[in-house]
């Protein structure tokens, strides 16, 4: 597992060390009004431990659990239960635990994915899942959402050809990214999904291979309107 942000990572990080247990009992006892809230973000994090908690404290109160600088607190949260709406301390502890049941197995790097990949380009017997920041074609969602959100997106649809094993890659339904999925060869398909705001979308799943997910009758092909991308792109007198 890859993740370059320095927040998420400590989460990770405090898992596979074998601390979950730490992490659980802080969320245990942990008594979440907007006040304890503040007054624990205000405090500076001096070891991975306290950069873990704060993280995991940010994801559950701020809006859409959004870490990137600008990014404030629930005021209304669902139904009307502010920052708490959100906040689940058994579930979130429970879910820690069980992935720190696991952490013998896990090998969490804080890196450049793309570098990872390169590492393990040339193995048939490693199957990559790649979530990317949702930045192509100058899409501003990936940079309001993540702290690291600039990749070259090229460059990772170059990588994932390259790759001797499997991959299945995520990324939002623009035609920027129907463009690169077609120039490389892969195939395409859509799946239905909600966003913070609870309304009902379509994201893009890539890969090689995706005819195992046309027996679920909400996944469909994509159809990209190229000339309608190309006129955006051309100035003002220029022909097609």
């Amino acid at each position: 597992m890859v993740e370059l942000d320095n927040e998420v990572a400590a989460v990770w990080k405090l898992i596979v060390e074998g601390h979950a247990k730490w992490l659980a009992d802080k969320i245990l006892t942990f008594n979440l009004t907007k006040e304890s809230l503040l007054k624990e973000l205000s405090k500076p994090t001096k070891s991975n431990k306290e950069i873990a908690f704060h993280t995991i404290l940010k994801n559950r109160t701020f809006h859409g659990g959004i870490l990137a600088p600008g990014s404030g607190i629930l005021k209304h949260g669902e139904n009307g239960k502010g920052i708490t709406s959100r906040w689940y301390p058994r579930t979130i502890a429970n879910r820690l635990l069980n992935i720190g049941d696991f952490s013998k197995k896990i090998d969490f790097r804080r890196e450049d994915g793309l570098k990872v990949m390169q590492e393990f380009a040339k193995r048939d017997d490693v199957i990559f899942f790649i979530d990317p920041p949702y930045t192509a074609g100058g899409k501003k969602a990936g940079k309001r959402l993540y702290n690291h959100s600039m990749i070259d997106h090229e460059r990772l649809f170059s990588i994932c050809e390259e790759v001797k094993g499997d991959f299945l890659m995520t990324y939002d339904n623009a035609d920027e990214v129907k463009i690169l999925a077609r120039k490389h060869g892969f195939q395409m398909r859509l799946i239905p999904m909600n966003n913070t705001h609870h309304a009902a979308m379509e994201e893009l799943v890539i890969g090689r291979d995706l005819s195992w997910m046309d027996g679920f009758p909400s996944v469909h092909e994509p159809k990209a309107n190229y000339r309608k991308l190309i006129k955006t792109r051309l100035k003002k007198g220029q022909k097609i």
